[in-house]
């Protein structure tokens, strides 16, 4: 709630007052019940600013917040009641923020700062790379057999060190902007708790890392996974030229669902791996336009491009288009690879999922974009049962 007294001044002066005082200091009047009938109720905090002049007269701003929302003119008193909100949800937000992950709790402190470069902090972002990855597999498999577990295996640890060496050149790359968005200046890179060589000695690391599995793999594999590496370093640029960069990550992040079958089969069959990587491609854009929308403010002031900027307001209606071309393809694939009804019946509940979070998104809530990214996880993990089952039944 805010109070104003509406009286001339040239001069700030910003005061922070406990709750106590806003009742004992009798600056704020009692209004006629006819003006506001309902009581004060919970007040989490206030603050005060007081302009002074050469007169003495003085300008009184009493702000607290309290979790109703309205806003009433109390003209007869020339002041302003106001409700908000806005200030105790940039507190749990910031208190959210600094919650300490694993990382923090069992790492040793000097092997903190390249964790959280690698994003192990917040595992998401390797479940999404790994999907595509196990829906090939497993879409390989010859009919009653299981995926094969050590290709599984394998596969797990390169989407998670390949997901590491691509958040450590986008925070290479982007550490100049990192600083003026306000989710990502804490980065070690952009925060100066790690420079950029040692950043580019973490991602030889990671990449001498990622060869090593990926000599694992066939020859056409390793020719096939190698050049995945035009897309992971050209992706973080893409930003800065179009508003299509969730595109980008797409074709990137869903290169597993070619390399997996080439992996199993010493090749690729095109009628059944390209529309699962379309699918993959598809599905980015819809989860990747959600989570862009937390940057969108941030993003308008630096000149950072995205589908969330793009699209704006008619962003759902977008992503259930790019939802629609996901399932469908996703359906074309399956029929291709002649799989069992299994997976015809998970395909649908991973398309409840999918939509319900289009549906009920609320773009203008960082926290709520957040959390339907996060739940993509078990988007893939529908559409891999489906698979598995599929090739079992």
């Amino acid at each position: 709630m805010a109070l104003y007294r509406r009286l001339s001044g040239n001069r700030h002066v910003f005061r922070r007052h406990s709750i106590a005082a806003l009742y004992s200091s009798g600056d704020l009047t009692n209004p006629s019940p006819n003006v506001l009938h309902s009581p004060l109720i919970n007040p989490f905090q206030f603050s005060s600013s007081d302009d002074h002049n050469h007169t003495l007269n003085s300008r009184k701003l009493l702000t607290f917040y309290s979790p109703h929302s309205s806003r009433i003119e109390l003209s007869g008193f020339r002041q302003v009641l106001h409700f908000s909100t806005l200030a105790n949800s940039e507190e749990k937000k910031k208190n959210e923020q600094q919650k300490p992950s694993w990382v923090d709790t069992y790492l040793p402190q000097k092997i903190r700062p390249y964790a959280h470069l690698a994003r192990l902090d917040k595992p998401i972002g390797t479940w999404l790379l790994a999907w595509p990855c196990m829906w090939s597999i497993a879409l390989a498999a010859p009919p009653g057999s299981l995926p094969d577990l050590k290709m599984m295996t394998l596969f797990g640890c390169g989407a998670l060190l390949l997901r590491g060496a691509g958040c450590t050149v986008n925070d290479l790359l982007d550490r100049d902007i990192d600083t003026k968005v306000e989710r990502t200046r804490s980065r070690p890179i952009a925060s100066g708790v790690l420079t950029p060589f040692q950043g580019l000695t973490f991602l030889g690391f990671q990449l001498l890392l990622g060869l090593g599995i990926l000599l694992q793999l066939n020859n056409y594999s390793r020719i096939l996974g190698a050049s995945s590496l035009l897309l992971v370093f050209s992706y973080p640029l893409m930003k800065r030229f179009t508003f299509w960069p969730q595109a980008f990550l797409g074709l990137t992040f869903n290169w597993g669902a070619l390399l997996g079958w080439a992996a199993i089969k010493g090749s690729i069959d095109p009628a059944v791996v390209l529309p699962l990587y379309a699918s993959g491609v598809f599905w980015t854009l819809v989860y990747d336009t959600i989570y862009a929308h937390q940057d969108k403010e941030d993003d308008l002031k630096v000149g950072v491009k995205s589908t969330a900027l793009r699209f704006g307001d008619s962003t759902k209606e977008w992503i259930s288009g790019f939802g629609l071309a996901c399932i469908s393809s996703l359906a074309l694939s399956g029929i291709n690879a002649d799989i069992g009804w299994p997976y015809y019946a998970f395909l649908t509940a991973a398309s409840g999922q999918l939509a319900w979070q289009i549906w009920t998104v609320d773009l203008s809530s960082r926290a709520d974009c957040n959390r339907k990214f996060v739940s993509n996880k078990w988007f893939g993990a529908f559409i891999f049962g489906g698979i598995l089952f599929g090739r079992l039944l």
